[in-house]
């Protein structure tokens, strides 16, 4: 089966078991893209007679972002850094889409944010997928690693899902299809949006909390 296939086949079979299966995909090492599944899915559910929940979707397309979150983190913690860049620099790193830039990019962020890199860097394109990496890499504190991780992906998720929503609510496009063309227009654009309105925040607490000091 072709990726058109199998986009094709998802969208026609979209579940909750489907949601967590793919995102779990999408957020490990393996390249595919979220739009795919989760606008369709809550667009899906908007439909009373779809048997679906939008709370839901998100929910557990969240649970499938930490199950493939936890593999990168696992799989770094344990093989370590040579084996992690000897893979990106392998032809099937490549294939993946994963290159040793990619992954020094990770690292950076993940350097320059700290544990947080792990919320804020869910909702950077090209990140998302790899920041686990030089979490395991580190040896962060799994647990922390696991809040922030399910915060972020949450976030990312509801506006995934919110693109589902809207395009259900404003837009006369009858099919999953049509949505996932559509969301992929607009999700790059509104999580850049939404990490510069967490930034902000961020700044504003930490400022809030350097003046009582």
């Amino acid at each position: 089966m072709d990726t058109a296939g199998l986009f094709l086949w998802i969208l026609n079979n979209l579940s909750y078991w489907v949601v967590v299966a793919f995102m779990a995909i999408e957020s490990s090492f393996i390249p595919f893209p979220s739009e795919v599944v989760v606008p369709p899915a809550a667009w899906k559910a908007m439909d009373p007679d779809s048997g679906m929940s939008f709370v839901l979707v998100i929910l557990f397309a969240t649970l499938g972002a930490d199950l493939g979150a936890l593999i990168n983190y696992y799989l770094a913690k344990w093989l370590g850094r040579p084996v992690v860049y000897r893979f990106a620099d392998s032809r099937l790193g490549h294939m993946c889409l994963i290159d040793r830039a990619k992954v020094e990019k990770a690292e950076q962020f993940f350097r320059d944010h700290g544990a947080a890199s792990t919320f804020f860097g869910r909702l950077v394109p090209a990140v998302r997928q790899l920041i686990s990496i030089p979490a395991g890499l580190a040896g962060m504190n799994v647990g922390r690693f696991l809040i922030f991780t399910t915060l972020g992906a949450g976030a990312w998720n509801t506006v995934l899902a919110l693109i589902g929503w809207g395009i259900y609510k404003y837009t006369d496009l009858k099919t999953t299809n049509d949505v996932y063309l559509q969301a992929v227009k607009y999700s790059h654009e509104i999580g850049y949006v939404l990490l510069a309105l967490a930034v902000v925040v961020v700044g504003v607490l930490a400022y809030k909390g350097l003046k009582k000091k």
